[in-house]
């Protein structure tokens, strides 16, 4: 290796891309889904919202509660993931989810049996940090048909070095135009939504799977270097997405196809997000602040299926 460091990602990177994941199958119900929808802020604000009570509850004329398409961010937890891999050594308290993309390909289900199937879709020596990005393909167990992906961008802080040679080492299986750059435009945003988060939003939303303690043991968070605990940047990615669908699409969930986020900056729970959208044709690119610190904490932006007819 280019480094005797005991950080050092791996071994051999060859072997970690070329890694077998066993697959996983795991089952969700709505309560699964209104769960979720309750940690990312749904009707926190107003319980009875005409755009959001449709994922919480189902009245007269809808059979079941709709599903939010971030919805399927939750299902890499209910892999292997990196924890499995033989041949990866890293430091938990160290890493950093960088950025997320999430394709949707068809409605999803309220109630579903998922079958996972994952791999390491690149893998980058930055010299003091490397990056994996692992991708998650989820199938319909009982039709096989393929139903979502995302795609997890993981900093590991300390842990480059690894290549053999004076080149670094870098691997990708994608074309790396398919997830393109975001570029927040200078003008006027179409639309400013601002949102609150509890102060038990962590805890409320590692229910459905992440429960990394950074986000509920004050201990951890210390030794990580924040006051107190943060809260889980899917967490934020989701107040986004969510800004975006009532501001958009009238607050239907099925509207989005595609979903990037960037995260910049961590967020405490209890503290308040605004986030502001532009619409370019059929996609809303989005910044997300917090208001009592003034920061940008989140970027990226949302494909929609079709153009919204109005605001």
């Amino acid at each position: 290796m280019g480094s005797s460091s005991d950080s050092a990602l791996c071994t051999d990177p060859d072997l970690l891309v070329s890694h077998r994941f066993p697959q996983t199958v795991f089952t969700y119900n709505e309560r699964d889904v209104v769960l979720y929808a309750l940690g990312i802020g749904a009707c926190g604000g107003d319980a009875v919202d005409d755009k959001e009570l449709k994922y919480v509850y189902h009245g007269d004329g809808q059979h079941h509660v709709k599903v939010l398409p971030t919805f399927v961010t939750i299902f890499p937890f209910h892999s292997e993931g990196i924890k499995g891999m033989p041949d990866l050594q890293f430091d938990p308290s160290l890493m950093l989810h960088g950025q997320q993309y999430i394709e949707i390909y068809k409605t999803l289900p309220t109630n579903s049996r998922i079958q996972n199937k994952q791999a390491i879709a690149g893998l980058h020596d930055k010299g003091k940090a490397a990056i994996i990005e692992l991708e998650t393909s989820s199938y319909e167990q009982e039709s096989g048909e393929v139903l979502c992906m995302n795609r997890s961008t993981l900093y590991f802080r300390g842990a480059g070095g690894f290549s053999k040679s004076s080149q670094p080492y870098s691997y990708s299986n994608y074309p790396q135009s398919q997830v393109s750059a975001v570029r927040i435009p200078k003008s006027k945003p179409a639309a400013i939504y601002e949102d609150y988060t509890k102060q038990n939003q962590a805890l409320l939303y590692r229910l459905s799977g992440d429960h990394n303690p950074l986000h509920s043991d004050p201990m951890v968070a210390e030794i990580a270097g924040f006051d107190r605990p943060i809260l889980h940047g899917l967490c934020s990615l989701g107040f986004a997405v969510r800004a975006v669908i009532k501001s958009f699409c009238n607050g239907e969930p099925s509207s989005v196809k595609a979903v990037f986020g960037r995260f910049l900056l961590h967020v405490y729970p209890g503290e308040t997000l605004i986030t502001e959208m532009w619409l370019d044709g059929s996609r809303v690119t989005y910044l997300t602040k917090v208001k009592e610190r003034g920061r940008a904490v989140l970027n990226g932006y949302v494909a929609l299926r079709h153009i919204p007819s109005s605001l």
